[in-house]
């Protein structure tokens, strides 16, 4: 009767040791399934408070009234610029979980970090830059060539203002979008699989290509980023390259990631040539690399004709 008992207690807890083992692993296969899936959610989230708090912060600081934010407090696009410096950061740690391999989080973090650092300068120096604007300061000129700052007394106020020129489009941009592609490129990294697999973007994804495209576009030109650009874009290459080699391909996250850069590539190149002869503008963006900012054209083509 003893032996009885002892083979049906081995015979339970073997089922109860096999229902949980399976359980366990039905649980841990789950969110790999799901992470081969197209990011929908995170994509369209990202695409959409890019052109809601990032490009269109400058266009609601010019419709809203000034009266309803004085010069001495923070405006609209100061607040849009607020929510865009906490979600962003958020979005781009969800993508980094959602990635089928194991990145490096140490990096991912340091990035982050970075990145909110720099968009907080920018935030700072944009604010006011802005208000410098709205009291007659041209985005097509230099900061010594402006006229409100050469009448400037003392005259080594101009270089404070030249300090603050500094961290909003040098300093400031750096920190914001050296992190920000880095991490992008790192979560590419973790974008591909088995060649012999059939993958494409879905319909909804091929929907956010233009949209997304469009948003690099303002980025790269607008934060006069195009050599971290296409750094970045030319390490994506290499990489689709080298993984070939290993019989790998991109999935479909990593497919819409690198047509959204392919499509930004030919929207600079044609930006470029669109103002190749503007002398104007080439004088303000002298160098090897000429790439002009969409609100210097605005407020030396648009603006001026209003």
């Amino acid at each position: 009767m003893q032996t009885i008992r002892k083979r049906r207690d081995n015979v339970l807890t073997f089922r109860t040791n096999t229902q949980n083992s399976s359980k366990l692993s039905s649980k841990q296969n789950m969110p790999r399934k799901k992470r081969k899936d197209f990011h929908l959610d995170l994509w369209f989230c990202l695409t959409l408070q890019n052109w809601i708090l990032d490009f269109g912060r400058p266009i609601v600081m010019i419709v809203l009234p000034l009266e309803w934010f004085p010069l001495n407090k923070p405006s609209a696009g100061d607040y849009f610029h607020m929510a865009y410096n906490v979600l962003t950061p958020f979005l781009m740690l969800r993508l980094i979980e959602r990635s089928p391999r194991a990145l490096p989080r140490s990096a991912v973090y340091l990035c982050i970090i970075t990145f909110v650092m720099g968009a907080s300068i920018h935030l700072v120096g944009d604010s006011i830059n802005h208000r410098l604007i709205l009291s007659g300061y041209k985005l097509h000129l230099s900061v010594r060539e402006n006229p409100i700052i050469k009448d400037l007394k003392p005259a080594s106020l101009i270089e404070s203002f030249e300090l603050l020129y500094f961290y909003d489009e040098q300093l400031g941009h750096l920190m914001w979008y050296i992190p920000f592609f880095i991490i992008l490129f790192i979560y590419f990294t973790g974008c591909f699989t088995e060649s012999t697999k059939q993958k494409k973007i879905p319909r909804t994804g091929q929907l956010l290509l233009v949209p997304s495209a469009l948003y690099y576009w303002y980025l790269v030109t607008e934060g006069q980023i195009t050599e971290l650009f296409l750094l970045t874009f030319f390490a994506m290459v290499a990489m689709v390259i080298h993984q070939r080699h290993h019989g790998l391909s991109p999935d479909s996250n990593g497919l819409f990631l690198f047509h959204s850069f392919s499509i930004t590539v030919l929207l600079v190149a044609l930006w470029v040539v669109y103002l190749w002869n503007d002398p104007v503008l080439r004088n303000k963006y002298p160098g090897l690399v000429y790439v002009p900012e969409p609100w210097s054209y605005y407020m030396l083509h648009i603006k001026k004709d209003h």
